[in-house]
């Protein structure tokens, strides 16, 4: 399984409560995107079903060796006393918008028999957040009474969303940005073939999230970069800057590209707030609100990419006005 960097302080929290043999019933593994909480609840769900059945594992961490009869179960898929719900694959090819309620349900196969391998049977939720009202509740009453030797991994990016009786009944194990160190580490361990400079391009877009910096990978974000960075220098009194940029991310084929403008763009404004002070800091900040606001409903609210990277740009070509 590949290897999770920079969380070590959460690893040592869970194998604490693990190796105690107080292990509590669920986990809300939360924080932000990217940065490796999917993996985490793999790890450790693997980790609790591998040391329950045997072989002993000495590996340290939530390590398991890939030959690990449990390992082999889980990457082919078919370890009895696992399940996983996710959003499921539409016919079309797309993910639905949620995690239902008869997925939640389906619960009940697992908890309906005793464990095969071990006493211990695992449920890991990805993401909990994509729960809807009637799964989220229907969830809360296995968490409320949980069936013996059961342990739940709910991952989070926005954990202050979920119910607070779902929160309240959970340990939260929250992973945070990683720093320079593991983001090369785990950027080279998920691209071997990229050369050093490429990782420090991508670990500098990526900011503390390997996904992220994955996602960025053949995007030219350093271009985009360049571009904000003449905005914020120079302004653009007569738009031309705004408009070309606009125009050459509201292509279709552009998409992925604008979707990184709408990550690097509140970063940008917030990087260029933390060198000013007095009143620039103060209209930095403004500008790195109404940035963020528009960037995050973006894609929610389906706003037109032409004219959402106009006004985001022009956010960012007033910051000249504060040099």
């Amino acid at each position: 399984m590949t290897p999770l960097y920079g969380h070590d302080p959460a690893v040592a929290a869970f194998r604490d409560s693990m190796d105690s043999g107080r292990l509590h019933h669920a986990w809300l593994i939360s924080g932000p995107e990217g940065v490796g909480k999917a993996l985490f609840a793999d790890k450790a769900a693997l980790r609790v079903l591998a040391d329950a059945a045997g072989p002993p594992v000495t590996m340290p961490g939530l390590d398991v060796p890939d030959s690990h009869p449990a390992a082999r179960l889980i990457e082919a898929g078919s370890h009895p006393d696992l399940m996983r719900l996710s959003r499921a694959t539409k016919d079309s090819g797309e993910l639905a918008r949620s995690i239902t309620v008869d997925q939640v349900r389906s619960l009940q196969r697992l908890f309906s028999t005793t464990a095969s391998l071990s006493p211990w049977r695992v449920v890991v939720i990805d993401a909990a957040d994509d729960l809807e009202r009637n799964a989220a509740n229907a969830l809360l009453k296995n968490l409320e009474e949980p069936p013996p030797s059961s342990v739940f991994f709910l991952v989070s990016h926005a954990s202050e969303r979920l119910l607070p009786t779902i929160r309240s009944r959970c340990r939260q194990i929250r992973l945070s940005y990683l720093d320079d160190n593991a983001m090369a580490s785990a950027l080279a361990t998920a691209l071997p073939d990229a050369d050093d400079l490429e990782i420090e391009a991508l670990k500098a877009a990526g900011q503390g999230s390997p996904g992220r910096a994955i996602a960025f990978r053949g995007l030219d974000v350093d271009g985009l970069d360049r571009t904000m960075r003449e905005l914020a220098t120079g302004g653009d009194p007569t738009n031309a800057r705004r408009a070309e940029l606009a125009s050459s991310l509201a292509l279709k084929s552009a998409q992925p590209r604008y979707e990184a403008f709408l990550a690097r763009a509140p970063s940008f404004i917030a990087a260029a707030a933390r060198t000013r002070s007095g009143p620039a800091l103060a209209e930095a900040l403004k500008l790195w609100e109404r940035a963020t606001d528009l960037a995050t409903g973006a894609t929610r609210l389906s706003l037109d990419p032409q004219s959402v990277v106009f006004e985001l740009s022009g956010m960012i070509a007033a910051l000249a006005r504060g040099r």
